[in-house]
């Protein structure tokens, strides 16, 4: 039996492509094994799948002063070891990383072994976990024709994000039954990423008011980030995470309001849902959400609402703009270059894992 270990953490985005690759191994009769961060969020989802997981020690290599600095490249070291000894003990034909810094002594460890490595880049360009990763990695799969400028040439592959398959069979009306809501006026889901976004959240509410003329409102706003005083109000429904029903939500929905993370984008392209991106700004990040979302807007498939310029004025008008346009935004993204990244990726596996 061949045998794959999986890889990623620290955010939904780090391992919901994972998630979606497991029915497809499964099918071909790979054991699995997953190496996350010890209580990562990862740790849940991925026992919720099934899937054996083993956590290690995981630190974070930041590109500015803080006094972890300090001791987490020990942590780092701790987590390599703990790695070479799950590879010693499973012995995987294959390793599969879709980043996250707990990704980073896995997939060195694979290469002390000489265990081949794939690995995913889901952004415009490489964070520094795939980049640390990058030389150990039998090939580089990503998401946009842009980011093979910054791969090696001879690694790079572009695949797309694996989507999962069950996103795409969401019902509407179970959607509605779920929140409640009536199909009388439009319905606008609002995500903010798998850990919420504050700046979102508090814009989207301050605009309610508004909202509320004309739409109904879904709004998955994370964990700890519930307003007690909304509970109730008409058309307005909010949960802090929500997994399985998630795509009867996106069914629902004939607007979508999110963050710029790769998979997020990748997902709301293959359910062609119009939809307005706020990229996290860089002052709070390496601006990677800025290139994606504009990528998208450039292709005419979303409309782009810098954090900066976040109001509950300007998110009220760009949802009113988007949603009477629409048909052609829908249009756009039906014309787009949609690859099977699934059956792309398995391929490139099944290759490496033969070698």
């Amino acid at each position: 039996m061949k045998k794959i270990i999986l890889t990623g953490g620290g955010t939904a985005g780090h391992v919901t492509p994972n998630l979606a690759l497991i029915p497809s191994l499964r099918e071909l009769g790979y054991e699995i094994h997953y190496i996350g961060s010890y209580q990562g969020m990862e740790r849940k989802l991925i026992e919720q799948a099934g899937i054996p997981y083993d956590g290690i020690s995981s630190g974070k290599l930041r590109r500015y002063f803080d006094v972890k600095n300090f001791s987490d490249p020990f942590r780092v070291m701790k987590g390599y070891a703990e790695a070479l000894k799950l590879m010693k003990k499973y012995k995987p034909n294959v390793v599969f990383s879709k980043g996250g810094f707990v990704a980073v002594p896995v997939v060195l460890a694979a290469k002390h072994y000489k265990i081949p490595v794939i690995i995913h880049e889901s952004d415009m360009t490489p964070g520094l976990a795939n980049k640390l990763c990058i030389p150990s990695a039998s090939k580089v799969c990503c998401n946009f024709p842009e980011t093979l400028a910054y791969l090696p040439e001879d690694k790079a592959v572009l695949t797309g994000s694996p989507i999962r398959a069950e996103l795409l069979k969401g019902d509407r009306l179970a959607g509605l039954q779920y929140t409640n809501l009536s199909s009388n006026r439009p319905i606008l889901l609002v995500i903010g990423g798998s850990l919420g976004s504050v700046t979102v959240n508090t814009v989207v509410r301050q605009a309610l008011p508004q909202l509320l003329h004309d739409f109904s409102v879904i709004h998955i706003c994370g964990k700890g980030n519930l307003d007690e005083s909304l509970i109730g109000t008409e058309g307005y429904v909010q949960y802090e995470y929500v997994d399985a029903p998630l795509k009867h939500l996106f069914a629902a929905s004939d607007l979508v309001i999110s963050r710029a993370g790769a998979n997020s984008i990748c997902e709301i392209l293959a359910l062609r849902k119009p939809n307005i991106l706020i990229p996290l700004s860089a002052a709070a990040s390496r601006g990677d959400q800025i290139l994606n979302a504009n990528s998208f807007s450039k292709q005419g498939f979303s409309t782009v609402l810098e954090e900066e310029a976040l109001t509950a004025e300007t998110l009220y008008q760009a949802v009113s703009d988007t949603y009477e346009n629409r048909r052609s935004f829908i249009q756009a993204m039906g014309t787009g270059p949609l690859t099977n990244a699934v059956e792309t990726i398995i391929n490139l596996l099944e290759e490496a894992a033969q070698n």
